[in-house]
C-alpha cells in the first residue's frame, strides 16, 4: 500500500477550488491537503473520503488512486529543507509566508544552487514591486511574462533538461498553472519542478491555498522575530518525499525524533518566556537545551546573502545533516554553546 497515492495532477485539473469543494461535501481541507502531500497515506484514508474526492473530480477510484514509483528528492544542501520537507523532483512546491519572512531569499538561494547543478531556471514575472524580487530575477536564466510564453520557453528546452519554474499565486487562481502543467505533460515534459509563491501574504490565512502540492514550506513569524533563517517551520512543512516508500528509513527516524524534540522545545520555550527557565522541571531541562541547540543548528548562511550577513554561504549534504542532528539528539553536542551552532554549516568536531 506504500506505493499508492492520490492522482494529484488529476485533482489539480478537475477541482481547482478544492478547499471550498471539499468543505461542501463535508471533508476537512487539512485532511485533503495531508492526503495530497502524503502526510496521510492513502491506505489509511477513510473510504468515504476517497469516494467523495472521486465524486468531486468526476472520476473513478481507479483514476483517483495511482500506483507510483519512487519519488525522487532534489537535495538542496539546505539543512532544514532537506531534513523536514524535501523537494520532490518534478512536483509542485507551495511557499506560505507573509511579506518579509524571507521566502524570496530562499527562492533566490535555490535558483543559485540549482543553476550550479545544471538546472534551467525560469521565472514568470509577478505584477508590482516586491522587496527581494530583484535577487530572484538575478538568478533566473529565463524571464517570462505570460503562461503561454512560459510554455513555449519550456517546450523549446525539451524534456531531457531539469527545470525550476517559479510563479506567483495569481496564475493558480486563474487556472493558468494547472493548464500549463497539463500542456507540458501532453508533450511529454515531466521534469519541471514548480514553485508557487504568494507575495501578498494572503495564503497564510487559508487552509489550502494552492491546491494539491507535493511539497509545502510554511514560514514562521516566531523564527523571523528571533532571526532564525531560513524561517521555515519544520512542524508545519511537509513533502511527499517523506512517504514511507520513498524515504530512507534512517532519514525518517531522525526526522521524527527531531520533530518531537522541537515540538516539546517550543512548548517549554513558551513557559520560559513567561516564568523563566528555573520553572522548567529538571526532567525537561535536557529536552529544552537540546531543542535550543537543534533550532540554532538549523539556521544556515546563504550564498546570495553574503554581502548582508558577512558570512560565507554554506552547503551541507543530507548525510552530514543527519549525522549532526543525530549528535544533537543523543547529547554528543551538549557541551557546545548555542551560539557555536548559530549560522554554521556542519558541526566541527
Amino acid at each position: 500500500m506504500d506505493d499508492l497515492r492520490l492522482n494529484v495532477n488529476l485533482l489539480r485539473r478537475k477541482v481547482p477550488n478544492l478547499t471550498s469543494a471539499a468543505r461542501q461535501v463535508g471533508l476537512r481541507p487539512a485532511t485533503v491537503s495531508n492526503l495530497c502531500t502524503g502526510k496521510i497515506p492513502v491506505g489509511r484514508a477513510e473510504v468515504r473520503t476517497l469516494v467523495a474526492l472521486a465524486s468531486l473530480a468526476d472520476c473513478s477510484l481507479d483514476e483517483l488512486i495511482i500506483r507510483v514509483g519512487k519519488v525522487e528528492m532534489i537535495e538542496t544542501k539546505i539543512k532544514t529543507l532537506d531534513l523536514f520537507a524535501p523537494l520532490a523532483k518534478g512536483g509542485t512546491v507551495g511557499l506560505v509566508a507573509r511579506p518579509g519572512m524571507g521566502q524570496l531569499v530562499v527562492l533566490a538561494e535555490l535558483l543559485y544552487r540549482l543553476k550550479n547543478e545544471s538546472y534551467k531556471t525560469i521565472l514568470i514575472m509577478p505584477e508590482g514591486e516586491h522587496r527581494g524580487l530583484s535577487d530572484v530575477i538575478e538568478h533566473a536564466e529565463i524571464i517570462t511574462n505570460t503562461i503561454e510564453e512560459t510554455f513555449e520557453s519550456i517546450a523549446s528546452i525539451g524534456g531531457d533538461q531539469d527545470i525550476i519554474f517559479i510563479a506567483d499565486r495569481t496564475h493558480v487562481i486563474t487556472g493558468g498553472i494547472q493548464q500549463l502543467q497539463e500542456n507540458l505533460q501532453g508533450i511529454g515534459i515531466h521534469s519541471v519542478t514548480t514553485f508557487l509563491v504568494d507575495l501578498t501574504g494572503e495564503v497564510v490565512d487559508e487552509d489550502f491555498p494552492y491546491g494539491p502540492l507535493e511539497t509545502l514550506w510554511q514560514f514562521d513569524a516566531d523564527l523571523v522575530a528571533r532571526h532564525r533563517y531560513p524561517a521555515v517551520n519544520p512542524l508545519s512543512s511537509t513533502s511527499s518525499v517523506l512517504e514511507g516508500a520513498h524515504i530512507d528509513q534512517e532519514h525518517f527516524a531522525i526526522q521524527q525524533k527531531a520533530l518531537k524534540i522541537l515540538r516539546r522545545y517550543r512548548e517549554l520555550r513558551s513557559l520560559v518566556n513567561v516564568r523563566g527557565i528555573e520553572r522548567i522541571p529538571t526532567s525537561e531541562l535536557q529536552t529544552y537545551r537540546r531543542g535550543e541547540r537543534l533550532e540554532a543548528y538549523l539556521t544556515q548562511p546563504f550564498y546570495v546573502a553574503e554581502a548582508f550577513t558577512k558570512k560565507l554561504g554554506e552547503a551541507v549534504s543530507l548525510q552530514t545533516t543527519l549525522h549532526d542532528v543525530k549528535e544533537i539528539l543523543n547529547g554528543t553536542a551538549d557541551s557546545k554553546n548555542v551560539s557555536e551552532l548559530d549560522f554554521i554549516g556542519n558541526i566541527q568536531s
